[in-house]
Parts: C-alpha cells; structure tokens; sequence
C-alpha cells in the first residue's frame, strides 16, 4: 500500500476496536504491516434500548421497551464508556506509528454491519478486524463479528485472529529503536 494512490486519494485503514486483547493485537499488525496516510479507529457502541431489544428478541421475548430518563442516563454511560475505549485504541495506534484518529458508530442492527457503514462512511482502502477466538458453544450463541465483516464488507478486510503469534508484534517505533541500535555497533 503506497502513501498517496494514482488517484490522488489518500489511502486509509479502518480498525474495528472493542477494547479487548485481540483488538489491540489487531492495531499492532495493522501498524507493523500497513503503510496509510490516515487511519481510523472505530468503535460500535450499542444504546441500552437497543441491547435490551436485542436481548429480548434472542430470548424469544417481546418485552416493551420503554425509554425514559434512567435509559438516556445508560446511554450516556455506555456513550462514554465507548468513548473511553476508542481513545485507548487510538492511543495504541499511535504508538504503533498510525496517524489515527477515533470513530465511534452507532449500532442500529447488528455490530458487523455498523462496522461496515462506517467503513463505507469514512471510504476506507481496507478494513482491519481482530476476532473474538470463541469456540463450542459460546461460538454458537455469539455469531463472529468479522466473519460477517468479512463476507458483507466491499473492500478489502485484514482479520487478526486470537492467539496468532502470541509473541510480541513490534510497533514501528520498536523497529525504529532496534535498526538505531544495530547501526550503531561495531
């Protein structure tokens, strides 16, 4: 991936953040392999009326939802609770040697497709994406996220999966470090 296309487009990376560890491994690749003049930090947020939708629906329920002013006061909880996490994710970003800025995407269906909306929203040139590493039937009950990133997304998806190389990724800066100190032995 070049710094500027024939275009004259600026190429972007969308990383899809929530916080976890495979998230933050998703950002050291991303920052290791990746070459883009701008990347965004995304990080889908739910409002508590949708997630208690949700959650009904999957229970097989039909439970009324009622907004009031305790539901807005969870909603600006879960708000900035995203809020919180996206700027970690960018923090990392920036220590893996992005140039990053956060995002946060409202979920109004499913997490995947807000994911995917942002990515089309904001033109990205690919979408980074870590997994959860679920497995039995936690994976059954919980449908993977960038499997369907995967399938839905229109343009390219890197997907960093759980436990890969669990050693170390180096940032940019580490390499940078490194190459400072074999140039300078005898």
């Amino acid at each position: 991936m070049s710094n500027q296309s024939g275009t004259g487009k600026q190429d972007t990376i969308m990383i899809a953040y929530d916080g976890t560890e495979n998230a933050d491994r998703a950002i050291d690749y991303a920052g290791r392999f990746l070459a883009a003049h701008r990347a965004f930090v995304v990080t889908a947020w739910e409002s508590g009326v949708h997630q208690s939708a949700r959650l009904s629906a999957l229970s097989g329920g039909m439970q009324p939802v009622l907004h009031s002013v305790v539901d807005q006061d969870i909603d600006d909880a879960l708000h900035e609770d995203a809020r919180t996490r996206n700027a970690r994710g960018v923090e990392r970003a920036i220590a893996a040697g992005l140039r990053a800025e956060g995002r946060l995407a409202e979920v109004d269906s499913t997490v995947w497709g807000a994911l995917v909306d942002a990515a089309d929203t904001l033109d990205v040139d690919i979408l980074v994406t870590g997994t959860r590493g679920s497995s039995g039937l936690r994976a059954l009950l919980h449908s993977s996220v960038s499997e369907h990133v995967l399938k839905h997304c229109h343009r390219p998806v890197l997907v960093v999966p759980a436990g890969c190389a669990k050693r170390r990724v180096d940032t940019r800066a580490d390499l940078r470090t490194r190459a400072r100190v074999v140039t300078s032995l005898p």
